[in-house]
């Protein structure tokens, strides 16, 4: 009797040994998984908030591409964009309304002495657009600024039809604007029949008018109007970069200099900065800069 309960006993402390082996092996394990899944920095995908984007017209492809690419990487953050024009997207950064300005031309000194700081995201061809049934094919600086100031009134002057020309273009303080005319040369000089708000007005409005010309971001082109070769070159992603299309300008990113973006905000700019979005860009129809 003595020897059975003795084996009892002995069974019953090997039991309780293999348990609380058992039980360390476990609680082991549990350690070292919370340990490798604890993160020292907050994802990404951590982000929330929004992101205020205010500016060029002529950016909208762009921006709207990265925003969505953005966005579908960090879910709780919502990009915003306000098609306003450079000047007022300019202004913007200064009230402090919008984290980002967007701006289709190169910051003025006096833009940088209040406290502004460019960054260049992008570089864009501005075409020269004719209406699909006008059989120019090519013009040369000197002649887009003939046309722009009203010096040649006839398309027959350059090798077009019989019929006046119709000078399409953007508002005062459009970036396309001061783009197009101080490479050519024309500032204040232009004789517009229409000042619109948008690339895509002006676009339009060439496109259901025979006799217009216009100008418009390269990457906002279509196939209702026609983009004509300037000096033999045609506006490209591969002659913006190698600089032979001579009508070209910068996309720009506008920060204040002193003040820090919000977590989001800089998280969308070095995303949209990076060699990460050179694709987006190219999609989007214009050059990446980044490297």
């Amino acid at each position: 009797m003595k020897k059975i309960v003795s084996l009892g006993i002995v069974l019953s402390l090997a039991a309780a040994l293999l348990a609380g082996c058992g039980g360390t092996d476990s609680s082991s394990g549990g350690a070292a998984s919370g340990s490798a899944a604890a993160p020292t920095q907050a994802p990404a995908s951590a982000l929330s908030g929004s992101v205020g984007t205010n500016g060029s017209t002529s950016m909208e492809k762009v921006i709207g591409s990265l925003s969505e690419a953005f966005m579908s990487q960090n879910g709780d953050v919502k990009v915003t964009y306000d098609p306003t024009g450079s000047g007022t997207g300019i202004q913007a950064v200064v009230d402090g309304t919008t984290d980002i300005g967007l701006s289709s031309r190169a910051l003025k000194d006096e833009e940088k002495a209040n406290g502004l700081k460019e960054t260049i995201v992008a570089l864009d061809g501005i075409a020269i657009i004719v209406n699909k049934d006008n059989p120019v094919e090519d013009l040369t600086l000197e002649q887009i600024a003939g046309l722009a100031t009203g010096a040649i009134t006839n398309w027959s002057e350059v090798g077009g039809s019989d019929a006046e020309v119709v000078m399409e273009g953007r508002e005062a303080g459009s970036g396309t604007r001061d783009g197009f005319e101080s490479i050519v040369g024309v500032s204040d000089e232009c004789k517009y029949a229409n000042e619109s708000t948008s690339t895509g007005a002006v676009i339009a409005n060439v496109a259901s008018n025979p006799n217009a010309i216009g100008y418009a971001s390269l990457s906002a082109v279509d196939d209702t109007v026609k983009a004509i070769t300037v000096e033999g070159v045609a506006a490209s992603e591969e002659t913006v970069l190698d600089g032979s299309y001579k009508i070209q300008r910068p996309f720009v990113f506008v920060t204040k200099e002193a003040d820090a973006l919000s977590a989001e905000a800089q998280a969308f700019f070095d995303f949209a900065t990076g060699t990460a979005a050179n694709d987006i860009i190219t999609g989007a129809g214009a050059v990446p800069v980044a490297k």
